[in-house]
């Protein structure tokens, strides 16, 4: 069960959070609920309750809902949330509506626009939702998609022979979620519109004139019944995903605007995947340049393939199934990397740079530092879940391993240079693969000898249960020490680093393992590392990074970031990272005091005092004015004494005592649990990856060797940095 105290979300890209406004708090310690953070045990089978009369189970009780009722129902079920992913979901919806056009080959131009009211348009040129009468709902098939689940041209009847839209519910599901939505439809020579509020049709489907224009224009406003903030369109976010979409669709162009601020992008890329490689690889030094892609039709299958390495240590690979993310993979990925092991292994066979009786390479030889994007459009993808992570097809697996062989194997052969720059980087990872294995086996075999002794200077918690444990990751000895005896030890683990861990960035396998602050680390958390990490032997379900908010706390900060995402990506995945939130400020005010986040925060809160003390000293002096003029016998008339004049006549005063803390090891123990360690009032901020490719991105820029993007990242983003002490 988690706190009581809502967490925040942060992505890998947020350095600090905007805080909250906080209440005064007690000087005394309050000890934590351990219970809220177990489950609710289930009551004794034998005693319960006997059943009333009254609460009976028949047929009158069951719901039937019908029409799009069941969306607007459990939303979440169709869109993921209601929050700000569920909002954007609403986008992505009638976007692949007309991806799935241009796949097949009907659009050219997408356009989308996030309007002032933040109502959205997107518009494409294909040909047109059809409007003629359907022949089993005697309605216009307009009304029929928008209104009805499960209805669309992507079931097998000619429509669509490659869609990623499997369930036709993309369309009538941003109906019934909307307040209102009108559909225009240019065709035969003729606009149709209809309109709609929360899914239910308030026009029939109507013709507006004559145009030589062809398409389909959907326009919205998201139903603050539904959504948390129908406003709060991230344009950021909208961008990066129609970027995608760009690439996976060659040929196409999109066009994306946002009205509230002016912002606008365009984007056609006539590579390709091509391009979003070259995109993925960004300032990485390159192995071999240009990179290599191939687009292969086989019947009603189309394999579209591109990589490039870099001189990278880790593996950046996108598979796309009708231009869906898979991100646990599938067949076509399991035909690529076979596919590739293989054909590298033949190459440095033949041309005597393998051995015939040495190692060969191995599978996670040939992942060091390689960039690559794999895109299958088929007519009947089988995924594996609701989220659509994993495609199942197994013919896929041998069409791709199948291209793979012929056209990267005539790569390798006609181009010399490049296929040895490649076999030189694979080998090399080979040679630390080896290095690195007996260093893991070091480790592990030293942890043996030892008992599986945890580190000394981990100071663990009672609590055997991993869901009811959490590990803070402490910056330095000083903070450790207030955070060990703050803590409350049924459930807190406490880890001091000393200094900054290693820049895992730059490093392989082996360096790492063997530096002091990483391998404590690793022990402590007792999942492994690398390909070996095994998130479900992890022994805490909060692992909270707790720095100081200076530059070096921010550095270390990142460096830990780096190290999860690289190494122990499963521990974001599975929202077990988080970053805590220590007070920048205290504030006292006579007996009470305040523990304050952020500078806008501070402000806020002298500004109240002030206002308070003017209030204070205006009422005092009115009493005092009116006691002088009653003692005189005259009659008061409420003059108005204005605070300011108040405030002049005794000079400028010292509203309040504040103390910037810089560094945690200036807390005692009780302050830093009152602030932030105590389930109760805490806030964390958990740590998440919207775009995998824009975190990886951040991350070669900020711990890479090229120092230019550094220095630009940082130049564009220092005004956004606040509270950091330089």
């Amino acid at each position: 069960m988690a706190p009581k105290k809502p967490i925040k979300k942060s992505t890998l890209a947020a350095s600090r959070a905007r805080g909250q406004a906080t209440k005064p708090i007690s000087k005394s310690r309050k000890t934590p609920k351990v219970e809220v953070l177990r489950k609710a045990a289930a009551p004794p089978r034998g005693n319960l309750p006997e059943a009333k009369k009254s609460d009976s189970y028949s047929a009158k009780d069951i719901q039937v809902l019908e029409g799009l009722k069941p969306v607007r129902k459990r939303p979440g079920m169709y869109v993921g949330s209601t929050g700000i992913a569920g909002l954007h979901h609403l986008i992505w919806e009638i976007v692949d509506n007309s991806i799935d056009e241009a796949m097949a080959g009907h659009a050219t131009k997408i356009t989308m626009v996030i309007h002032k009211d933040a109502t959205i348009t997107v518009e494409d040129d294909g040909r047109g939702i059809p409007v003629d009468k359907h022949p089993i709902t005697k309605k216009s098939a307009l009304e029929t998609i928008m209104t009805t689940l499960h209805a669309g041209g992507k079931f097998g009847g000619g429509g669509y022979k490659v869609s990623g839209g499997l369930h036709g519910v993309g369309a009538s599901v941003v109906n019934a979620l909307s307040s209102w939505m009108r559909v225009e439809v240019g065709k035969d020579g003729r606009i149709y519109s209809q309109e709609y509020k929360q899914g239910e049709p308030i026009t029939a489907v109507k013709q507006e004139g004559a145009t030589k224009w062809t398409g389909t224009r959907v326009t919205w406003k998201a139903d603050k019944e539904i959504f948390e903030n129908v406003d709060d369109y991230d344009y950021k976010t909208v961008v990066d995903h129609l970027r995608q979409q760009a690439y996976l669709t060659k040929g196409v162009a999109v066009d994306i605007l946002d009205e509230r601020t002016g912002e606008s992008d365009h984007f056609k890329f006539d590579g390709g995947i091509k391009e979003y490689v070259v995109h993925l690889a960004g300032n990485k030094n390159k192995i071999n340049e240009p990179p290599f892609y191939v687009d292969k039709q086989i019947k009603d299958h189309r394999i579209e393939i591109s990589l490039q390495y870099t001189e990278d240590f880790n593996e950046n690979l996108y598979a796309f199934a009708n231009n869906i993310h898979n991100t646990e993979g599938g067949t076509h990925v399991v035909g690529f990397r076979a596919a590739l092991t293989r054909t590298l292994n033949n190459y440095g066979r033949k041309n005597n740079l393998i051995k015939e009786n040495g190692d060969a390479l191995t599978g996670e030889d040939v992942k060091e530092g390689l960039v690559a994007v794999i895109s299958v459009k088929l007519p009947n993808p089988q995924f594996e879940g609701q989220t659509k992570s994993k495609l199942g097809n197994t013919e896929i697996r041998t069409m791709v391993e199948s291209v793979m062989n012929d056209y990267f194997g005539s790569y390798l052969e006609e181009s010399p240079t490049q296929a040895r720059r490649i076999l030189g980087k694979v080998l090399l990872a080979a040679r630390a693969r080896l290095a690195a294995r007996a260093a893991r086996e070091t480790v592990l075999r030293k942890g043996a000898l030892e008992g599986m002794t945890l580190p000394g200077k981990l100071a663990d918690c009672s609590e055997r249960d991993p869901a009811n444990s959490e590990l803070y990751i402490v910056e330095g000895d000083s903070a450790g020490g207030s955070a060990k005896q703050g803590r409350d030890r049924n459930f807190q683990a406490i880890l001091p680093l000393r200094g900054k861990i290693l820049n895992v960035e730059r490093s392989q396998l082996d360096k790492m393992i063997a530096n002091n602050e990483v391998k404590a680390l690793v022990i402590a958390l007792g999942g492994g590392i690398g390909e070996q990490f095994d998130a479900d032997k992890i022994r805490y379900h909060r692992i909270i990074i707790m720095t100081d908010a200076d530059v070096d706390g921010a550095h270390i900060r990142v460096l830990l970031l780096t190290f999860f995402y690289r190494y122990m990506r499963d521990i974001i995945n599975r929202g077990y990272l988080y970053i805590a939130q220590p007070p920048l400020y205290l504030i006292k005010k006579g007996k009470e005091q305040w523990y304050v986040y952020n500078d806008e925060e501070k402000e806020k809160i002298l500004e109240k005092l002030r206002v308070a003390d003017l209030e204070k000293k205006s009422t005092k002096a009115g009493q005092k004015a009116k006691d002088e003029a009653d003692s005189a016998g005259q009659q008061n008339e409420g003059e108005l004494i204005e605070g300011e004049e108040v405030v002049a006549e005794g000079g400028p005063k010292k509203i309040a005592d504040i103390q910037r803390y810089k560094g945690l090891g200036e807390m005692n123990p009780e302050q830093l649990w009152s602030t932030t360690m105590d389930p109760e009032r805490r806030t964390i901020l958990q740590v998440t990856v919207d775009s995998a490719a824009r975190a990886d991105e951040i991350f070669s820029t900020l711990m890479g060797d090229d120092v230019a993007p550094r220095k630009k990242f940082i130049q564009d983003n220092a005004a956004a940095v606040a509270n950091l002490d330089i």
